[in-house]
């Protein structure tokens, strides 16, 4: 048996949407009727003030950094234990990062670190909810108003999860999330920036139109248009819109699948947890689980390095992430040594399971009786 890491699902009209984008609509330079569609789709369902289709994640993290006005010598405070974009985007504008350690009980930020990391060259605090796990949100808002800060949600992973039943990338000025193909939905590559804050959504418009007014003259709000303010090429194609409407179409049924993936995983597994030879992934209870993936946190580095040799041998690939991101050779050379013991704890220790919509119940079996072999 091999049983991959990933493999994107298909819902089986990806490819009849992209026939009508091209035969139908006969639309497909972006911002046509499927990029209106899944637009209509985040503000209908989850409430989104604005939302914004970009061609990944990152785009939309910079066009976040862009409407934030980050500066040179700006400071943003962002978890340690992430994807390099979620740095990346505010490193680009001049900023400087400052890195935040990682909870005990989980991967994400450690809320009760970001006040002392504040200095009056804060600007902005991003949080990434970490596989699909909302951050504690409330205590992150209240620091946000206090020294008034500008808070994104790093929301990459979490599409259609929930904090205190809000969806998450509703709640900070600007949410994220990402639609490649290791996401829960997905079109390739693609993103969504989340405009929470109305006295943002004219310039974020006009930022993803290349800094110009385009989307106000296709409306008939202006007779012309023209270069209006800074921008880039963010806007997807509709090819990338079309594909990931067949996906929002079956969001629900997508989402239970997953689910019952995880659930499989997570009551195949806790017996090992009952033992304290692993540790399984913690959810608080104002959080909820969108079933992004399943990891376990082995004892150290060494134990994971085995394991992993011992699920290849048996047809499983299993993978780790991240390197933290305050020990990168780039990060490291600006301002030097840093230890942030929690994140550097999780990136020896937590392995990422086998996780896909077409993973069967007997694979997941097959998988977690490998574990199991291995400690038990």
């Amino acid at each position: 048996m091999q049983i991959p890491f990933n493999k994107p699902f298909l819902t089986g009209k990806e490819v009849k949407y992209l026939q009508e984008a091209v035969y139908v609509y006969t639309h497909i330079s972006g911002n046509g009727f499927f990029t209106k569609q899944c637009h209509q789709f985040f503000e209908n369902n989850y409430g989104f003030k604005k939302t914004l289709l970009t061609t990944s994640c990152t785009d939309a993290l910079e066009m976040s950094a862009l409407l934030m006005d980050i500066q040179p010598g700006d400071e943003v405070i962002v978890p340690s234990f992430t994807f390099v974009s979620t740095a990346l985007a505010y490193v680009r504008q001049g900023a400087n990062i400052v890195f935040a350690d990682s909870r005990v009980d989980h991967p994400g930020i450690d809320e009760d670190e970001i006040e002392s990391l504040i200095t009056n060259r804060t600007k902005a605090i991003v949080v990434v909810h970490y596989a699909g796990v909302a951050c504690d949100m409330d205590k992150i808002m209240g620091i946000a108003r206090q020294y008034n800060l500008f808070v994104v949600e790093d929301a990459a992973q979490a599409i259609d999860s929930y904090y205190k039943g809000r969806p998450i990338g509703g709640i900070g000025h600007f949410g994220t999330f990402s639609f490649h193909e290791t996401k829960n939905l997905q079109c390739g590559e693609g993103g969504l920036l989340i405009i929470n804050d109305e006295k943002y959504t004219k310039r974020a418009e006009i930022i993803w139109e290349k800094g110009t007014n385009r989307a106000e003259f296709f409306r008939g709000e202006v007779n012309k248009y023209g270069w209006v303010d800074v921008g880039s090429s963010f806007l997807p194609s509709e090819l990338n819109a079309a594909f990931l409407y067949a996906q929002l179409e079956q969001l629900e049924a997508i989402q239970q699948k997953r689910k019952n993936i995880w659930y499989a995983y997570f009551n195949a597994l806790k017996i090992l947890e009952e033992k304290k030879l692993v540790k399984l992934p913690y959810i608080p209870n104002y959080a909820a689980n969108n079933a992004h993936m399943f990891y376990i946190v082995c004892n150290n580095y060494e134990e994971r390095t085995a394991l992993i040799k011992y699920l290849k041998e048996k047809g499983i690939m299993a993978v780790f992430h991240y390197l933290p991101l305050h020990k990168s050779s780039f990060y490291s050379k600006l301002y030097g040594k840093e230890t942030l013991t929690k994140a550097e704890k999780y990136s020896d220790e937590i392995l990422r399971l086998p996780f896909f919509h077409d993973l069967r119940p007997e694979e997941v079996e097959y998988i977690t009786d490998i574990i199991k072999q291995f400690y038990l």
